[in-house]
């Protein structure tokens, strides 16, 4: 305040601001501090502008397809790319999905570690931020969807079938399964809202 010459309330709205595009952490009762910006800060510091683009007509179809195109290009690359953890780390969050079916929170849960992990074999440090902020953006939506055990069942059918092409190191089977996979889910998100234009 003493140095620019500004009163209390610019100083909060600086901070709060800063604190928003992620340059620091700023918590009540604790000093500032100064953070290293990674990929994820810079995906976090979108979601004020993705909430509004989505509150328009057809925004939530236009992220979903934004949606579409980042997993796609990240199946390809996990095909071609994705070392032996990789893999372990795939069939274990593949296993762990399929064993949720049932359990439709805990399937959520593995479903979004299936897609991360997937994300993660593709090799690219910026591709995971990218899934998680899509979860970020996408999670209130998804809350709302009705999830049972035979849709739960049939998306797990789905992971498999990527995986298999990721396996198979083919990806273009890895695509098609992928997009197999995201047509159904729009389908679902589609009959779940009725904003979604068709």
């Amino acid at each position: 305040m003493e140095e620019f010459g500004v009163s209390r309330t610019v100083v909060r709205e600086a901070l709060r601001v800063l604190t928003t595009r992620g340059y620091i952490e700023h918590a009540p009762r604790h000093r500032p501090r100064v953070r290293t910006p990674g990929y994820g800060t810079a995906m976090a510091a979108l979601e004020g502008v993705v909430g509004h683009l989505m509150a328009r007509p057809d925004g939530m179809r236009e992220l979903f397809e934004g949606r579409i195109l980042v997993e796609v290009i990240a199946a390809r690359e996990a095909a071609v790319r994705a070392e032996k953890a990789d893999l372990a780390l795939l069939h274990d969050a593949l296993d762990a999905n399929g064993a949720a079916t049932s359990n439709s929170e805990l399937f959520y849960e593995t479903d979004v570690a299936f897609h991360r992990a997937l994300f993660q074999a593709a090799g690219n440090a910026i591709l995971p931020a990218v899934q998680d902020a899509y979860t970020a953006w996408l999670a209130p939506h998804w809350r709302k969807m009705p999830r049972l055990p035979d849709r739960n069942a049939a998306n797990h059918a789905d992971h498999r079938a990527i995986l298999d092409g990721v396996m198979m190191r083919d990806p273009d089977a890895t695509e098609v399964a992928m997009r197999q996979h995201l047509d159904r889910a729009w389908a679902q998100v589609r009959m779940t809202f009725s904003d979604p234009p068709a």
